[in-house]
């Protein structure tokens, strides 16, 4: 049984692909469905709703004391923004030269982004991370690439000290105690602008190529980038959503959402689709940990989203509680018409977990699972599964004006992005843009992937891991570290929250281990699991490259300050291995030392 709507095509567009192979075994999947025009800018979804639909709640955020909700109307944001907008005219910022916001997710973060895209100015929300980090010495790198004219964060006793040693001669704003920080504004001061005619002649000059945001690249594949995103791409990504979400049309999203604007998922994918269709984003200042996911869960309960996006991580978390308490999962999925993860593969037993939840809480309506896959330098989605899964690994079929090419890249098929809403290049990187893209313009986004059914383009792609983390053991078995790790998370559940692999050239395949809070509460039954299964793949025959041999359990956290997991809750694979190096050498010693599990 599945949700009826997916089968009205006046909610969900019915899955339609379109096959060209070649002969040097390649093959382009495409929508046979025309693009229709889209906005052109951001700022337009604003004006819209703030004609339309004024009182409309847009963006709520806990105040200080995290008692209630307060936020903005739609008629109230655009009052802001043109507040602020006609401030940012009158500071005189040097052409060029972006905006750089360093802290969370917030209304005044969102009004600044929005006020400086909608007069030309451009915005650039970095991970809070760099900022909180002890070592500065990274934000002072990536503000070095950006140039900013103005530097905004929420709080100067928390983000200010971080700027300390950074030359730059950037305008400082900050939210709260501006005046602790030398020569600093207040952003009331940008508040308390009074909008000239001169913000809509700036406002109507905008084209759909003029650059709308900054964001930089993850880092999971090497130093971070300037991702160059036009009003075109994100309008144009918002547009292809719209025909395939048809129901979006016909009802206002409400959002509970944590996940950062620093990164594409949240601030392009998520805030746009509530800007795009006149909703409302209810900002989560919980996170997918211990400590903060609570707050989640409060907020979860409070609002009863419609829709609800996470990292794998993030469902981890939130799965306990649900499951605990009938009445909490009732409520929080009373009015959910899906639940969709990205950024991450999904493990077949989250899937299944979640499946069972709504199943008991909400048995005449069943829960739509789906995803979506796409990049930071694709604005974002590329792909989605707008029709019912049978489990995790299928990232859908590709959208609107979009063509996907895969391409034979040693034992798997590279997948390759043009469109509409992929971007020109990096700021001010000419030679890594050059490398981005193949002779015949298509960008390089170094997943891999392969049909669910051959003879059926429309059931979509299935995932199969990034082409640059599959390495060769010493017998040259490739290793496919995406499919695998899954897998084996999926099989220690719930023992196990992530697991990285290594072997790169050695002789075995071995595994880092970070243990759920189940797994970190019965360590000598989590071992015992690690062995069982890797004796029980031994023994059916598993190939050396689907059999780890060695194991151990880390006894700390990854580290998001040492960029071991990201702020979107996911494992920098890459990191790991890097700040581990010590542990990797003793896990594949000739012998096995302490804490490694061996067979």
């Amino acid at each position: 049984m599945h949700p009826a709507f997916l089968d009205d095509e006046d909610q969900i567009a019915p899955p339609r692909t379109v096959r060209m192979s070649f002969d040097d075994g390649s093959f382009t999947l495409r929508s046979p469905v025309a693009l229709r025009p889209y906005a052109r800018c951001v700022g337009e979804w604003l004006e819209r709703w703030a004609l339309e639909t004024p009182g409309t709640l847009a963006l709520a955020e806990r105040d200080e004391r995290g008692e209630h909700w307060r936020g903005l109307s739609y008629g109230q944001l655009r009052h802001a923004v043109g507040a602020v907008a006609q401030s940012l005219l009158d500071l005189k910022l040097p052409v060029g030269r972006p905006i750089a916001i360093l802290s969370d997710n917030a209304v005044d973060h969102a009004v600044l982004m929005l006020a400086a895209m909608h007069v030309g100015i451009t915005p650039c929300s970095l991970s809070s991370a760099y900022a909180r980090s002890q070592d500065s010495s990274r934000l002072h790198s990536m503000l070095a690439v950006l140039e900013p004219s103005l530097v905004y964060a929420s709080d100067a006793r928390v983000y200010a000290p971080a700027l300390a040693g950074w030359g730059g001669d950037a305008v400082k704003v900050f939210s709260r105690h501006a005046d602790t920080c030398p020569g600093a504004l207040a952003f009331e001061q940008l508040q308390r602008g009074q909008e000239t005619p001169a913000v809509r002649q700036a406002f109507e000059a905008l084209v759909a190529d003029d650059h709308a945001k900054y964001l930089l690249t993850s880092g999971s594949t090497g130093r971070p980038k300037v991702v160059i995103n036009t009003h075109r791409m994100l309008c144009a990504n918002q547009q292809m959503m719209a025909q395939t979400w048809r129901f979006l049309g016909q009802e206002k999203p409400v959002l509970v959402d944590w996940l950062p604007w620093s990164h594409t998922f949240g601030g392009n994918h998520n805030l746009n689709m509530v800007l795009c269709h006149g909703g409302t984003l209810y900002i989560d200042e919980g996170r997918p940990v211990p400590g903060l996911i609570e707050k989640t869960v409060r907020n979860l309960r409070d609002v009863r989203p419609t829709m609800l996006f996470n990292v794998p991580r993030g469902f981890d978390m939130l799965l306990p509680f649900l499951e605990a308490d009938d009445a909490l999962a009732a409520e929080v999925l009373a009015r959910m018409r899906l639940a969709f993860y990205a950024a991450a593969a999904l493990a077949p037993s989250t899937w299944q977990r979640l499946e069972a939840l709504a199943h008991r809480v909400r048995p005449a309506q069943p829960l739509w699972l789906t995803t979506s896959w796409g990049s930071t330098e694709t604005a974002p989605a590329v792909t989605t599964a707008h029709w019912r899964l049978e489990g995790a690994g299928c990232i859908g079929a590709p959208l609107p004006g979009l063509e996907l090419k895969l391409v034979p890249n040693g034992n798997k098929l590279e997948m390759r992005v043009k469109g509409v809403s992929v971007f020109a290049g990096y700021r001010n990187a000419p030679r890594e843009t050059a490398a981005a893209f193949d002779s015949e313009g298509f960008y390089r986004i170094g997943d891999a992937g392969y049909l669910a059914d051959a003879d059926q383009p429309e059931r979509g792609v299935v995932f199969n891991g990034r082409v640059a983390e599959d390495f060769k053991l010493s017998s040259g078995s490739w290793v496919s570290v995406g499919t695998l790790r899954v897998e084996l998370v999926s099989l220690l559940a719930p023992l196990v929250q992530d697991i990285v692999l290594t072997g790169h050239n050695r002789d075995e395949v071995g595994m880092l281990v970070f243990p759920s809070a189940t797994g970190a509460a019965d360590v000598p039954r989590l071992e015992a699991a690690l062995r069982a299964l890797m004796q029980a793949r031994r023994s059916t025959g598993a190939g050396s490259s689907q059999c780890p041999t060695r194991a151990m359990v880390m006894a700390t956290a990854p580290d998001s300050n040492a960029g071991e997991i990201t702020d979107k809750g996911y494992l920098n694979q890459g990191a790991v291995l890097a700040c581990r190096a010590a542990a990797v050498g003793l896990l594949h010693a000739g012998s096995a030392g302490a804490g490694v599990i061996a067979v």
